[in-house]
């Protein structure tokens, strides 16, 4: 029961920390280097990355059934009124090409496993992380998704190469490129979470040769998978509310709290 319950606090840490900006990859890390458990970080991370999927799937799945019925119909019948749909979906790929380019990169030479345990690069990287939302508290932009241009996809882009790494989180990058961008705080929100499916994906692909599931500990999994999924659900709709009221700057102050205590004491 001892050893359910450690994986289902760290299910609940993932599904905490995926989507809100302080990096569900970096806090696995830190409570890795705090907890004395003989539980395998990576086989974990993938799985609960799943749960945290399948809810954000869940959670803009009106929107990604516009967007795909859009696409598809502007293809086949290429009636105007899908033309905005067709152009998202676009700049969705554009969007992923950056980050995408450059992990394929970093795995080719194993930079992310070079620093793989060092706690110290989190602190850092929480600090940077800290810096970027500091940056954008106060911006509103103009830009809705009609106005979203290729540019603003590669900006953007460009900004989630960060959340790459351990402790710079992936939805606070993407967030911080779209708000420099001039888009307005719900469309950059919206859009960093359309290019969170993809790659996800893309990376759970990648990883899925790494999966190493003992048959003892499958129900161990399933609920943390199950507790992660059922938490990003919840803290991405409370996140949503939070983006729109420009009250950022909680983050920025946790990151960098939490990123000094971690260069100082691990």
């Amino acid at each position: 029961m001892i050893e359910l319950i450690k994986y289902m606090f760290l299910g609940f840490i993932q599904g905490m920390t995926e989507t809100i900006p302080v990096s569900s990859s970096g806090h696995l890390m830190i409570f890795k280097k705090l907890m004395s458990v003989n539980i395998d970080f990576d086989t974990l991370a993938i799985l609960t990355n799943f749960g945290s999927l399948i809810a954000i799937i869940i959670l803009f799945r009106e929107d990604i059934k516009e967007l795909i019925i859009g696409f598809f119909k502007y293809l086949t019948t290429d009636e105007k009124g899908n033309k905005s749909k067709f152009r998202y979906c676009f700049l969705i790929v554009i969007g992923c090409i950056p980050a995408g380019f450059m992990g394929l990169i970093f795995s080719k030479f194993d930079v992310l496993d070079k620093i793989d345990n060092n706690v110290k690069v989190v602190g850092i990287s929480l600090i940077v992380t800290s810096i970027l939302l500091f940056m954008i508290r106060n911006f509103k932009g103009k830009k809705d998704d009609s106005k979203l241009t290729v540019k603003d996809a590669l900006t953007v882009g460009c900004f989630q190469i960060l959340g790459l790494l351990p402790g710079i989180s992936r939805s606070g990058s993407t967030i911080v490129g779209g708000m420099f961008s001039g888009l307005k705080r719900d469309t950059a929100f919206k859009y960093s979470f359309m290019l969170y499916i993809p790659m996800s994906i893309a990376a759970m692909v990648l990883e899925i040769s790494d999966l190493h599931i003992d048959s003892s500990l499958y129900f161990n999994y399933f609920m943390a998978v199950l507790v992660a999924g059922i938490v990003t659900f919840l803290v991405t709709k409370w996140f949503r509310k939070i983006v729109n009221e420009g009250k950022l700057i909680y983050f920025s102050i946790y990151c960098f709290i939490v990123g000094l205590l971690v260069i100082l004491f691990l």
